[in-house]
């Protein structure tokens, strides 16, 4: 691609963009068909994103809540403090509803899961979902204190190089009102996030990509240029699909 002419490789880099943004939003689709919570189900209570190695977000599923996002991009480099890039292997997956990290409270979980390409890790991919039930009074006010709330996980490792951790996951069954949901929760947010990276792979192996550094450069640099547009007005075409309001204006301006 460094041999492409300019606007060639303009063009390549918005591909992949959009194809990048296709990948996390099938992640968080996803998620959506295998849930348990309806939240997450049916209200579309999450987010879903793909992360540099640095924790910094490079794109966000379409699919989500503002909040969510904005929560998610912020919990990413704490995992990556606690759990370098460099330990971690393919089939990990980290995840935590600390509020004071991003998550908000702690119905909300975040999970971070490492993709790997050539046997090098590229990425990482997060979400953050609402699940219905963490233990304890739950999110209304008749909580006092976090701990009154529900279960308080921090930053741990649920799976490791593919095998559950038996003993976080027999906790969490133990702390909750609906274990089995969950539990299925959590498989689910695990399980989206591997789908993310399988895409991922594919991309880079068609793209003929060995890193995600020239994509993660894409929006700094559209943010460059859109500061050189001179500060002036700048008139647009409007296109109207109401028939009757576009036969009156004619009708005006021919008076």
């Amino acid at each position: 691609m460094s041999h492409e002419p300019n606007a060639l490789a303009q063009i390549h880099r918005q591909i992949m963009w959009n194809r990048l943004i296709a990948v996390v939003e099938e992640q968080a689709q996803i998620m959506i068909r295998t849930a348990f919570s309806t939240t997450v189900r049916e209200a579309g209570d999450l987010s879903a994103g793909i992360f540099d190695l640095h924790g910094r977000m490079m794109a966000q599923a379409v699919t989500g809540t503002p909040g969510h996002v904005n929560s998610m991009a912020e919990s990413v480099g704490h995992f990556l403090k606690k759990f370098p890039a460099a330990t971690m292997r393919p089939g990990d997956h980290y995840i935590t509803n600390d509020p004071w990290l991003g998550t908000g409270h702690l119905h909300d979980l975040t999970v971070v899961t490492p993709a790997f390409h050539n046997g090098a890790i590229v990425g990482l991919f997060a979400n953050t979902a609402h699940v219905i039930d963490i233990g304890g009074l739950g999110m209304g006010p008749e909580g006092r204190s976090v701990f009154e709330e529900g279960m308080y996980i921090p930053i741990v490792k649920c799976f490791d190089q593919g095998r559950p951790n038996e003993t976080f996951f027999d906790i969490i069954r133990a702390g909750s009102r609906l274990p089995v949901e969950l539990e299925g929760d959590i498989y689910s947010l695990c399980a989206c996030n591997d789908a993310g990276a399988r895409r991922l792979t594919e991309m880079m192996a068609e793209f003929e990509m060995t890193s995600l550094d020239p994509l993660a450069q894409f929006t700094p640099a559209e943010l460059a240029r859109l500061s050189e547009i001179a500060p002036e007005v700048y008139e647009r075409a409007k296109r109207r699909i109401d028939l009757r309001a576009m036969e009156q204006e004619r009708e005006a301006c021919e008076a």
